[in-house]
């Protein structure tokens, strides 16, 4: 079954939809514009209910089916960054310093096809759930959604999303049983060191010299203490210090990321920092302190509903352009959230060749909408399908 053909006649809707979007990005949980025209579309296509304010601007739309049965839940995130444009397209970002460089307008075009088809169709049975979420990028809208308590407030049973994949054969689906995404967790070591005349370095306690030692001496913990099997990156990404040539300063700022999909490599990782950092500043005798921040978790496919996706995905794109064994990649996503608190799977949707995700150029490729739709819809189709069809 390719895509369904009442979704492919909303190609040019989902269009117009994902490029208003586009041209009105927002930040964090603070998607107002982009949640107040989600809410006018779902309420034009008749959803049951629809549930605003969640994590501040997050929505749930309510659809039933015929007959009784669980709630099935779909996923779309609707933030955007703080990246300033760079496409030349005519419906280009009209805030400032903002831009949809990730494709989450795209993500919401697609689930208002899936949601308009459901509503006039209601070839299933039970519920659906739609989630539109803010603060995917920063803010864990994905964290604060379920926190509200959106499982149990709407009895979801399992729950689904789909990312753009630009680079990615266009129209093929790309996911795994287990983990998919990694966890990410940001690093702060603060150094203090006695500052004075960079020609009298004996009477100063240099921190940018023990700030080198530390940088070099975090990546023996990817190197010497991890097993090899275990996938773990380790990324110093700033260090601040200092403010002319012949000032050696006081103190030194280290900033960095680290991705893992295990709790126990996660553990240790932070108790080796800890060590590092305590024994770095013995040695050069001054202070250093780790701040370990806990960010998102690892995305976690649940193995059978990775099958099952994997199935229906098949039978949007065809059964070739279907990978169910990739290897998991080490950017991270606030799914992950709703995939602890319930059973489902993250897939990918190849977009073809162009910028990649996060870069000024990035722009979603709008004839991927349909088929992303149709894949919503058939998952629910298949998943909750109506008695005796």
């Amino acid at each position: 079954m390719p895509v369904v053909n009442r979704i492919a006649d909303m190609s040019a809707e989902m269009t117009a939809w994902r490029r208003h979007l586009h041209s009105i990005p927002e930040l964090g949980l603070d998607c107002h514009q982009t949640a107040g025209f989600v809410a006018e579309r779902l309420r034009a296509f008749g959803v049951d209910e629809l549930h605003e304010g969640i994590a501040k601007t997050g929505l749930v739309a309510i659809i039933n089916g015929q007959g009784t049965g669980p709630t099935i839940g779909l996923r779309a995130d609707m933030d955007a960054l703080p990246i300033t444009e760079e496409t030349g397209v005519e419906y280009a970002s009209t805030h400032p310093g903002k831009m949809h460089a990730c494709g989450h307008d795209g993500h919401t075009a697609m689930l208002l096809g899936a949601a308009k088809y459901l509503a006039e169709t209601r070839n299933f049975s039970g519920r659906v759930a739609l989630i539109f979420q803010p603060a995917e990028e920063f803010g864990g809208g994905g964290e604060v959604m379920v926190q509200e308590g959106i499982m149990d407030r709407f009895d979801i049973a399992q729950v689904y999303a789909i990312h753009n994949a630009p680079g990615k054969d266009f129209g093929s689906f790309n996911t795994t049983h287990g983990a998919i995404m990694a966890a990410a967790d940001t690093f702060h070591i603060h150094i203090t060191g006695v500052g004075g005349h960079a020609a009298r370095p004996h009477s100063c306690v240099d921190p940018v010299i023990a700030a080198c030692s530390i940088v070099q001496a975090l990546q023996s913990i990817v190197s010497r203490n991890r097993d090899p099997k275990d996938a773990l990156v380790i990324s110093t990404t700033q260090i601040h210090t200092g403010t002319t040539d012949n000032v050696i300063p006081e103190t030194v700022y280290i900033n960095g990321t680290v991705r893992t999909f295990d709790k126990e490599v996660q553990a240790m990782v932070v108790r080796r920092m800890e060590e590092i950092v305590a024994g770095q500043a013995a040695s050069f005798g001054l202070e250093a302190r780790l701040e370990f921040e806990y960010g998102y978790p690892p995305t976690i496919n649940d193995d059978a509903k990775a099958g099952f996706a994997a199935e229906v995905a098949a039978e949007i794109a065809g059964e070739g352009a279907v990978d169910d064994n990739i290897t998991p990649v080490m950017g991270a996503e606030d799914f992950s959230y709703m995939l602890e608190a319930r059973p489902g799977a993250y897939l990918m949707l190849g977009q073809g060749e162009g910028a990649g995700v996060h870069h000024p150029k990035y722009n979603f490729n709008d004839e991927i909408a349909p088929i992303g739709a149709s894949f919503f819809a058939r998952l629910v189709e298949r998943a909750q399908p109506v008695a005796g069809a």
